[in-house]
């Protein structure tokens, strides 16, 4: 009896995830949001604190002191109603009855004032009743009597006269106990205005206190968990820029600077990987070009040694045969021999190319003006079969570069033979030798020749390349020389720059770094590493 066997399934190991960070957002919007609430709160308290502050000394200016001020006044009143009743007790002279008038007629509207203000406030309602009481008491029993008699010496009445001080008295007292209550409430409303100006002045500030204390809490927690990330990432772009390849950046901080830490590692990685293409590639080209020298090394050895053969018997034919050739034979044997020599003239140039390409520099300092004067006397002869003049303006200085000596004068001799080969008949080539700024040696070679097109000037150096007008007309060449010099002076970290006018002639400049004034970048062996 088949039994059916349950396999328990095995779960799978899962990968932990690394924790991705949090956004920049999430560090940053909750520490704004605070400190923007705290701006607000100050805000609000700043304000609140002001109107308080505001209503408490509106409320003192507009409404006690004025108060405070009318009470006052009533008392005022009253010392010029009883000095005015005294006056007119003693002297009898209408102008007390005036002025106790005017003064009683001041008394009500002073009165008033008090009044409104203690309706809102028991106690004083109380006082400022009582003085009120007292006041009337004074007016009806004694001084509205007395200035309505007669007054002037012998109208002293003792009695009644004890009588109205007697009430007065009670009057200042009632008025003494109104006016400390209204003086307490001026000092209670300025007491009120500085509480709450000082006490919003200390919110504010504890407020504010918090904010930086926020702000603090906040930049270090900026610098730990952003400022030290980017500072890490900065130290490994660093590393990767000194060519330390194997520099990672830490993925540690927000988000976003663990994506650029990501980035920047695939990056590296890739870079890695380029260059390990990079470099096998350059060892196959290496190999290629080994290969390429060699070819070209071998195949031209082999073709010279059958061209060597067959000029020598094209030099014994024309021997033999002096004289006794047909014009036609004649021609074509003298096209035989032209051919013969274009064809060696182009091996030549292929190996000096080769060897300008793949043969180790070997410096040693030479005055450039002797190579030139050297190249120049090679070249003269020449020159003066066709009529041209080579004249030669240099510095009695030497001018010292650190050169391989026979790789150098092979570009000075291939540019000064250019230089004649393209001038007219009974022409003239300028060489010129000067130091140029910054510590730099400058070799001129003028001719006033057949120059080049315009459009075919960025041509120049490609291989086998000859310019339109030398080959219509006719004037020989393999198209390599330019290569050649290009090659020799870059290996020497020289440049060569050519100006040229089809038809006026042409300039080509060499220029090269003069021994001791810092060091000469020699061009990399391209068979070595």
């Amino acid at each position: 009896m088949d039994r059916a066997v349950s396999k328990t399934p095995v779960p799978s190991k899962r990968t932990p995830k690394t924790d991705p960070g949090r956004p920049v957002a999430r560090l940053v919007t909750p520490v704004l949001f605070r400190f923007g609430a705290l701006v607000v709160v100050m805000a609000l308290v700043a304000i609140a604190g002001m109107v308080l502050s505001f209503r408490a000394v509106s409320y003192l200016s507009d409404e006690v002191q004025p108060a405070a001020d009318a009470n006052a006044a009533v008392l005022q009143d009253l010392t010029e109603m009883n000095a005015a009743v005294s006056t007119w007790a003693l002297s009898g002279r209408s102008s007390a009855v005036d002025d106790y008038g005017q003064a009683e007629r001041r008394l009500p509207a002073d009165q008033q004032k008090v009044r409104q203000f203690a309706a809102d406030d028991a106690e004083l309602d109380l006082l400022v009743a009582r003085l009120e009481e007292r006041t009337q008491a004074w007016v009806d029993s004694y001084a509205e009597p007395r200035i309505v008699a007669k007054g002037g010496p012998g109208t002293f009445n003792p009695q009644r006269f004890r009588v109205g001080q007697d009430l007065y008295s009670k009057l200042e007292a009632a008025h003494q106990e109104t006016q400390s209550a209204f003086d307490a409430r001026v000092r209670d409303g300025r007491s009120e205005a500085t509480l709450l100006f000082r006490g919003t002045i200390v919110a504010v500030a504890l407020l504010a206190l918090a904010a930086w204390y926020l702000v603090g809490r906040f930049r270090n927690r900026l610098l730990n968990e952003i400022s030290e990330p980017l500072r890490s990432l900065e130290s490994a772009v660093q590393k990767m820029t000194r060519t330390d390849l194997d520099a990672r950046a830490e993925a540690r901080g927000p988000k976003e600077v663990r994506s650029v830490a990501t980035a920047l590692n695939d990056y590296a990685d890739a870079q890695g990987r380029a260059r390990a293409v990079e470099g096998r590639i350059q060892n196959e080209l290496r190999v290629l070009d080994t290969a390429k020298d060699d070819f070209v090394s071998n195949v031209s050895h082999e073709l010279r040694t059958p061209l060597t053969t067959i000029s020598g018997y094209l030099e014994m034919v024309a021997e033999e045969f002096d004289g006794q050739l047909q014009p036609r034979h004649e021609r074509m044997l003298e096209a035989t021999r032209r051919n013969v020599t274009r064809l060696k003239a182009l091996i030549d140039d292929l190996l000096a190319l080769s060897k300008a390409e793949s043969r180790a520099t070997d410096l040693e300092a030479a005055d450039v003006t002797t190579l030139v004067r050297d190249g120049v006397t090679d070249v003269r002869i020449t020159g003066a079969r066709r009529g041209i003049r080579i004249e030669v303006t240099a510095p009695a200085e030497p001018m010292t570069v650190l050169c391989d000596r026979a790789m150098l004068q092979r570009a000075l001799i291939n540019v000064l033979s250019n230089a004649v080969k393209f001038s007219h008949d009974n022409g003239q080539v300028d060489v010129t030798v000067q130091k140029l700024e910054p510590h730099q040696v400058e070799i001129a070679v003028q001719d006033h020749g057949i120059g080049i097109p315009r459009i075919e000037l960025d041509r120049l150096g490609t291989r086998f390349f000859r310019a339109s007008n030398a080959v219509t007309n006719e004037i020989a060449g393999t198209g390599l020389g330019l290569r050649i010099v290009q090659t020799i002076i870059d290996k020497h970290a020289g440049d060569v720059m050519i100006e040229s006018t089809e038809g006026k002639g042409t300039t080509v400049f060499i220029r090269l770094r003069l021994h001791g004034y810092g060091g000469l970048r020699v061009a990399e062996d391209p068979a070595g590493d």
